[in-house]
């Protein structure tokens, strides 16, 4: 055995004398085979070692980062014999030795570069300090704040009996916050300001990007959404709508919901989803499993605030729906049909605001169905729905119809095109037809450009003309 080997193993059999061992059981010439072997630096180097052997990975860290497993003379490990005392003793002393030459390398390394450490923890210390100050007044760390921002530019003629034409440059600007609880509510505040007044939207109730609130950020949504067991969602708050998320189970359109006019945006759905005003209200949805079916009904009194809930002035509405989302024909098919009960409310989408005045109370009925595609192409989306209100001081039932049609990717992946065409809720036989058309430019993923042309025959709003047309360029941007 060479001087530096029984060095190596003198330590280790100097501690099992000790402990009062004998020469015999001791058996040093036992260990000298093995101690005679020199050490390895790859484990590939054993010849009775593979990838595998259930300890391989072990072994070869011993083996290339501490260089501390030596093999028998014969190039083996022999892992599957049982070690004896003596070599577990000379394997953990040189192991031992090879992390004390490491620790006190690292010890010289410390020392070597104090200063530097010291600056870095004095850095890290300051860094530290900052992130609680952060984290004790910071915004909540569950709140998503959303940006929306329209800037509509555009004009048309016809209104004032046919010969007012106008140009005009608005806005719409909203922020929206999220906040989460439990990771499966949802608390939603809204802030909205907007500039569309004046004679672009004069009449045009049934715009759906304008908001008119003279440049003032109002908060126009503020509810609490939360689920009650695995099927169950309810939502109520004081300033919220019949179509805001919780309140309906869906709607059964694939018509985009940013254009211009608000009908077709709601048209299966005008006169069981009154969009009169948002206010205090409650609505739950109950999903049916995976069957595709949800339930919804909700009620909401516009003006409670001021009137208050459930009195016989108060103007409210109450809604119900039956909602499938589902598969149809190689496409993803959505259907509704509705049920509403409106109490002194007139007409907030369509032409015919004379027919249903403020005051009347009306029971709604609407069916609604559309069907996508699942790869864009040739064939396109296809939204329709139909609606019929019954004023109760009056004979005259109001209907309105429309349809919708949308190609995906056109020309440019992203971009879209379609258009729409409708009657407008009407009284009876009275005649009217609404059209529309668009294509959206996807500029970035945060900006869209939307330029858009309608035309309505036989106006018969505000704005008494009996034929009103015009364009715009919408520039979206959210963020």
């Amino acid at each position: 055995m060479k001087l530096f080997q029984q060095l190596l193993v003198a330590p280790a059999a100097l501690g099992l004398l000790a402990t009062g061992a004998n020469a015999a059981e001791l058996n040093i010439n036992g260990v000298s085979e093995y101690a005679a072997a020199d050490q390895v630096t790859s484990v590939t180097q054993f010849s009775d070692v593979y990838p595998t052997d259930w300890a391989y990975q072990a072994l070869s860290n011993l083996v290339e980062t501490y260089g501390c497993v030596a093999g028998y003379p014969n190039g083996t490990f022999r892992g599957n014999r049982a070690m004896t005392r003596y070599e577990a003793a000379a394997l953990l002393n040189a192991c031992l030795d090879s992390v004390t030459g490491m620790t006190d390398e690292l010890k010289r390394l410390i020392r070597e570069f104090e200063t530097e450490l010291a600056i870095i923890k004095g850095r890290v210390d300051g860094l530290e300090a900052r992130v609680g100050e952060l984290e004790a007044t910071q915004f909540s760390t569950t709140t998503k704040l959303k940006g929306y921002s329209a800037w509509v530019m555009g004009g048309m003629e016809g209104f004032d009996g046919g010969e007012g034409e106008n140009f005009t440059f608005q806005y719409d600007f909203r922020l929206t916050l999220d906040t989460s609880f439990t990771g499966e509510d949802s608390l939603t505040a809204r802030l909205r300001a907007g500039n569309f007044e004046g004679p672009f939207i004069d009449g045009l109730t049934f715009v759906e990007t304008a908001a008119g609130t003279g440049n003032t950020l109002v908060v126009d949504r503020l509810f609490y959404t939360f689920p009650v067991g695995d099927n169950l969602t309810v939502t109520t708050g004081p300033i919220v709508r019949t179509d805001d998320a919780g309140m309906y189970a869906g709607y059964a359109t694939y018509y985009p919901s940013d254009l211009l006019l608000d009908f077709f945006t709601y048209g299966g759905a005008w006169a069981t989803n009154n969009l009169a005003g948002a206010g205090a209200g409650v609505g739950a949805v109950y999903s049916f499993g995976d069957s595709g079916f949800s339930f919804s009904g909700n009620y909401v009194a516009w003006d409670g605030s001021s009137i208050g809930i459930g009195r016989d002035e108060t103007g409210s509405t109450s809604s119900w729906q039956l909602f499938y989302d589902g598969e149809l024909l190689n496409g993803n098919f959505l259907a509704q049909v509705g049920f509403a009960y409106a109490q002194n409310v007139g007409l907030t989408i369509g032409t015919n605001k004379a027919a249903a005045a403020a005051g009347d109370n009306r029971v709604g009925y609407s069916v609604a169905a559309a069907w996508k595609p699942e790869d864009s192409g040739m064939i396109p989306s296809i939204s329709g729905g139909w609606s019929m209100s019954d004023p109760d001081d009056s004979d005259d039932e109001i209907h309105g119809w429309y349809v919708g049609f949308e190609w995906d990717d056109v020309f440019v992946e992203g971009n879209s095109f379609g258009f729409a065409t409708g009657q407008a809720p009407k009284v009876d036989n009275d005649y009217n037809k609404m059209y529309e058309v668009f294509y959206k430019f996807v500029v970035t993923d945060n900006i869209t450009i939307t330029p858009t042309y309608f035309a309505i025959d036989e106006y018969s709003g505000t704005l008494s003309s009996d034929y009103v047309h015009g364009g715009f360029l919408k520039t979206t941007f959210t963020f």
